[in-house]
């Protein structure tokens, strides 16, 4: 009787082992859709404003972004000329953060900085916030983008020690190749 019962736990063991199926691979969420706008291959044209951080002057940007495997994050590298600032490169992820309902922005480059933000969009209008430490105070970055066309957007680069009144520090226009 004990083998019986051995023999049908031990045959019900392997049918459940069997039947048992690994848990579905998640699934990127609606909201990365709208982040398809910005893969492909970019060349941006600035102008930095004397202040602070530099002596201002025009830069130049080229981007190739692109889905990483499984479409949650869009992988950025890019090149970058400016010579008042420096030449140099980076990458970036963007991404969307389900739990607090807003995109993501996490950039690193060859000048040792990263920078985080988080992001929404309204209609044609993205805006991405972030902090920046600048020795012992920490001031707000905001950028801002405005589609024009699906290969063509506007972009503003605006700083703020409270938050509350900004100062545009680069502007330009972004195209698609």
């Amino acid at each position: 009787m004990k083998r019986v019962s051995a023999i049908v736990i031990a045959t019900l063991l392997v049918a459940v082992v069997a039947s048992a199926q690994p848990p579905a691979a998640p699934k990127p969420g609606p909201e990365l859709k709208k982040l398809d706008y910005f893969t492909g291959t970019w060349t941006s044209e600035g102008d930095a404003k004397p202040s602070p951080m530099g002596p201002g002057g025009k830069m130049t940007l080229s981007q190739d972004a692109k889905w990483m495997d499984g479409g949650f994050f869009v992988v950025m590298h890019s090149d970058y000329k400016s010579p008042a600032m420096g030449d140099g490169s980076g990458m970036a992820f963007l991404g969307y953060d389900p739990q607090d309902k807003v995109y993501t922005y996490d950039e690193f480059n060859s000048q040792g900085e990263a920078v985080h933000a988080k992001g929404t969009v309204d209609g044609d209008t993205w805006t991405w916030l972030s902090d920046m430490k600048m020795g012992p105070q920490t001031a707000k970055g905001r950028f801002t983008e405005k589609i024009l066309s699906p290969t063509a957007y506007t972009f503003k680069f605006d700083m703020s020690a409270d938050g509350t009144t900004w100062n545009t520090l680069m502007d330009g226009k972004a195209t698609k190749k």
